[in-house]
């Protein structure tokens, strides 16, 4: 079974989004928009979103948080990840 990593990140125009990275060579990679700067989508949100994208949190799996260095006046982008498999087991 194929384990991808889904990326939480609102640092692209400062809304939140959700993405699966499906391969290291391509940025056409599946995402969710959730259209909003705040808040931080829950949990739920977030599984809601991977399910329309046809992925499940893999076995184990957990949200990892990480703070983007920015400067000490500017806004805090956060980035949080997840591995995730295709609904089904598929690859």
């Amino acid at each position: 079974m194929t384990v991808h990593g889904a990326r939480l990140s609102n640092s692209f125009r400062g809304e939140w989004e959700l993405y699966v990275v499906t391969d290291r060579t391509s940025m056409e990679w599946p995402e969710h928009s959730f259209k909003r700067t705040g808040p931080v989508p829950t949990v739920q949100e977030r599984a809601d979103a991977l399910a329309r994208l046809g992925y499940v949190p893999a076995d184990s799996a957990a949200w990892e948080w990480q703070e983007l260095p920015a400067g000490v006046m500017d806004r805090v982008e956060l980035l949080a990840s997840l591995d995730v498999q295709r609904m089904g087991g598929a690859s």
